[in-house]
């Protein structure tokens, strides 16, 4: 899975997406990255069309439970859609660059925002199983480490070589997120907060949860922080929520350990809430994405 450099440069890319244009009849304006569990949301588009990934020339697989394998494009209160039902991960072998590579691809095709969602393990005791948290901000672990999708030769028809990230989430977003939940019950379940990405596949360590806590993260994950970066990149507004399916262990005296399959149970028995939670949002900025 290493990298091939002509696959990422901006003809390349620019020759997958005419493939998919020559598949859907309009330019998809938002792009929702369905996280772990999280596979209902495109069931709630009008007019869905599929395309498998594995139809779609050097585009990456998915390889993890939870991860369908495929984009489906529809409409929802007149915003043209488009759903990634599986993104890829650092811990599948897949390089930073390849992770990120659909992100480009949809900038090519017209998309103007990002929605980002997970499923994330809690570092903050304030937050429960089953909770929502909104990001505010993240830490970038792998990117501590060097693995940055920004690192390389810069085109500036993707945008600017050096992108600030102080304002990487979208604040109005924020704001209608924390209004949507208070409409729909969900005021007490609903927090703002750090994410903190690892590369897994392995759960943190009780000293790593530790660390990050001490660091400011709220909730941890193996994903979102990479399509964050190349989608501000773009010149994308973004909005991303963690769904919390468990806690992080930070104590040497639990006997506790977190494990997929759980955290996959908790993200189905919640799916329908979490649905309407990015409907209404939609809902309620549909005039930034018309």
């Amino acid at each position: 899975m290493g990298d091939n450099t002509d696959e990422f440069n901006y003809e390349s890319l620019e020759t997958v997406a005419e493939f998919i244009r020559s598949k859907i009849p309009f330019s998809p304006k938002l792009l929702i990255i369905c996280g772990t569990g999280m596979a209902g949301i495109p069931e709630v588009l009008d007019n869905p069309i599929v395309l498998n990934y594995n139809e779609i020339p050097t585009f990456p697989l998915s390889t993890v439970q939870g991860h369908a394998g495929k984009l489906v494009f529809g409409t929802l209160n007149g915003v043209k859609i488009v759903c990634m039902k599986g993104r890829f991960h650092y811990f599948e072998g897949y390089s930073i660059k390849t992770i990120t590579k659909p992100i480009r691809i949809m900038k090519l095709l017209g998309v103007k925002a990002m929605f980002a969602t997970n499923a994330a393990g809690s570092l903050n005791p304030k937050f429960q199983v089953g909770d929502i948290m909104v990001l505010r901000d993240h830490l970038n672990m792998l990117s501590f480490g060097g693995e940055n999708p920004l690192r390389g030769p810069n085109d500036s028809r993707f945008g600017e070589r050096f992108t600030p990230m102080n304002k990487a989430y979208d604040r109005q977003l924020i704001k209608i997120a924390h209004e949507v939940a208070k409409d729909i019950g969900l005021a007490d379940n609903c927090h703002e907060g750090v994410f903190a990405i690892v590369s897994g596949p392995n759960y943190e360590s009780v000293a790593e949860a530790r660390a990050l806590s001490i660091l400011g993260a709220d909730t941890v994950g193996m994903s979102t922080v990479p399509e964050v970066l190349v989608a501000r990149h773009c010149g994308m507004a973004v909005f991303a929520f963690s769904f919390i399916t468990n806690r992080c262990i930070v104590s040497y005296e639990e006997n506790d350990e977190p494990n997929h399959r759980n955290i996959l149970n908790v993200a189905d028995q919640r799916s329908e809430k979490v649905k309407e939670f990015v409907c209404k949002i939609i809902e309620k900025s549909q005039e930034r994405w018309l």
